[in-house]
């Protein structure tokens, strides 16, 4: 009883929330004021480095920031960092994260190596500059596939089972990845036309690849560009499509 007639003295209430603010303020405050105003040092990116760039320090700078609130994957040992390539574009001034960082190129080789039969590499045709995103594709983008003057009827056409595809590698006449190419031209190339794309290797299932020769043999395959940026949200788009793809397939089965 005593509890709940405390409980309603206003005069009781106010002192309490006094006493809490003041617990607050010189307790609590000055700990997570102690934590921001501490000071480690890191390495950052001091000059923009593009996507699939082998790091070298003279793209690095060594500060001193505030802890609080650093993401916990930071890497802040730039012995860690240097020789590292790049997995995505990072610009001056950002943190260098785990997820940023790969011990090799990217490129198609490396997926090439994965596959397990669940899903195939197929490549197709860019039949124009545009169709091909006026060369800017890259290795791990994700793309919807779009197919102009299809079949008999030339009609335009978003394909559901070819929404969210991966592109393994936009590779040119010579036969180099544009990745590696943007970074060192061919020595052998006589013009910047020889530097573009003419072919994009693509991650699918069986299906999809069936679909994808279909289309580019009786149509003009269009690629646009859904997302570009790390490898755990690139899989998030997959995900979405095998999920249609399961779906696809089990009503077709019924």
């Amino acid at each position: 009883m005593k509890i709940k007639q405390l409980l309603k003295n206003r005069t009781f209430i106010g002192i309490a929330c006094i006493v809490l603010s003041i617990l607050l303020f010189f307790g609590i405050g000055p700990m997570l004021l102690g934590q921001s105003a501490k000071q480690i040092q890191i390495t950052r990116v001091s000059k923009s480095i593009p996507k699939n760039t082998k790091i070298t320090d003279d793209m690095l700078e060594t500060v001193k920031i505030g802890g609080y609130n650093l993401p916990s994957d930071v890497v802040q040992n730039r012995t860690n960092i240097v020789g590292k390539y790049s997995n995505m574009q990072m610009l001056p001034g950002d943190y260098i994260l785990k997820s940023k960082l790969s011990a090799k190129p990217l490129g198609a080789d490396e997926y090439l190596t994965k596959l397990d039969g669940k899903k195939v590499a197929v490549s197709i045709s860019i039949k124009s500059f545009a169709a091909g995103l006026s060369g800017k594709l890259e290795t791990g983008d994700i793309i919807s596939l779009v197919a102009a003057n299809y079949g008999d009827m030339k009609e335009t056409i978003m394909p559901a089972n070819l929404q969210y595809v991966k592109v393994l590698a936009a590779t040119t006449e010579t036969g180099n990845d544009s990745d590696r190419s943007s970074l060192q031209k061919d020595k052998n190339s006589t013009s910047e036309k020889d530097n573009l794309p003419s072919t994009l290797t693509l991650l699918v299932t069986p299906e999809q690849a069936k679909s994808l020769v279909d289309y580019e043999t009786n149509g003009i395959l269009h690629a646009s560009l859904v997302y570009r940026g790390s490898n755990g949200n690139a899989q998030k788009f997959l995900d979405i499509q095998d999920k249609y793809l399961k779906e696809e397939s089990t009503t077709n089965e019924q």
